[in-house]
């Protein structure tokens, strides 16, 4: 599709409207990319998320980007992985209400990590249809609003998966 792209890199290195982090409950900063924004937008950005106090599995919050190039981070919580058909679903609910913050915000250009694929468990293969899926249907349910998405990956692996999924 014209509005998805797949990148291979540092979320936290591209200059977009806002990126989404695949954020622990607390919001309060963990490993993976997680730790990777908080690191690379600042302790302002800790600060901010503490004012939220926390998130449930498949919601999403926003905050400043502050240090990042991007101006807003959009957090949501990705499912740890138990092969339960509910995985699917909260999985999915990730990718929707982070696009669904970004129109709310008139945020025009997106990019998600690949949610719950790093310590959470998802197996990519698993994940990247269930992303890839989600994006497109909210994509056709909003063709009024304009909006780039980046599917930013950090390995070879998902890079791949995104790519010879999407060209389907």
């Amino acid at each position: 599709m014209q509005n998805i792209f797949v990148k291979l890199g540092d979320i936290t290195k591209l200059d977009c409207d806002c990126i989404v982090n695949a954020a622990n409950k607390s919001l309060l900063g963990g490993g993976g990319v997680d730790g990777a924004i908080h690191r690379a937008a600042g302790p302002d950005l800790l600060k901010e998320c503490r004012t939220l106090h926390g998130c449930e599995t498949g919601e999403a919050k926003i905050t400043k980007g502050y240090r990042l190039k991007s101006r807003y981070v959009i957090h949501t919580v990705g499912p740890v992985y138990s092969g339960r058909d509910r995985d699917r679903q909260d999985l999915a609910n990730c990718y929707w209400n982070s696009l669904e913050l970004a129109r709310k915000y008139d945020l025009h250009s997106i990019a998600f990590s690949a949610i719950s694929t790093g310590v959470y468990g998802y197996p990519p293969e698993e994940a990247v249809p269930i992303a890839a899926d989600t994006v497109k249907k909210w994509l056709k349910e909003h063709t009024d609003y304009e909006i780039k998405i980046i599917m930013c990956c950090f390995n070879q692996r998902i890079f791949d998966l995104y790519q010879r999924y999407l060209s389907k």
